[in-house]
């Protein structure tokens, strides 16, 4: 079971956008996420009138590895580390290591 998963609420805590704060729009692979507004860069296009695809500089969200990313605990209004908990059924939770509740 992945710790991030695709819509969580994370705050970046190492690099030049520390502190933000966004939602997970995709999990790329096992340890990169893109988060909504973060890690954004300017890339410069060529026309290609092929895919009808306009010229000029665009700005797109690049990858961010999963342990620059943590949690965001609304309780604590902290950022927190996840654990992974099996209950009596034999699901396995999410839950908060800050406060021990578990993450909906």
């Amino acid at each position: 079971m992945s710790k991030i998963k695709k819509g969580d609420n994370v705050v970046v805590i190492t690099g030049r956008d520390k502190g933000k704060r966004g939602d997970v729009s995709r999990i790329v692979d096992d340890g990169h996420v893109i988060v909504n507004g973060i890690n954004t860069v300017k890339k410069h296009t060529k026309p290609n009138p092929m895919k009808n695809q306009p010229g000029g500089i665009i700005t797109k969200e690049m990858p961010i590895d999963v342990s620059n990313v943590a949690i965001y605990n609304p309780v604590t209004k902290k950022p927190d580390r996840i654990g992974v908990r099996t209950l009596e059924d034999g699901r396995k939770v999410r839950f908060y290591k800050g406060n021990g509740e578990q993450i909906v």
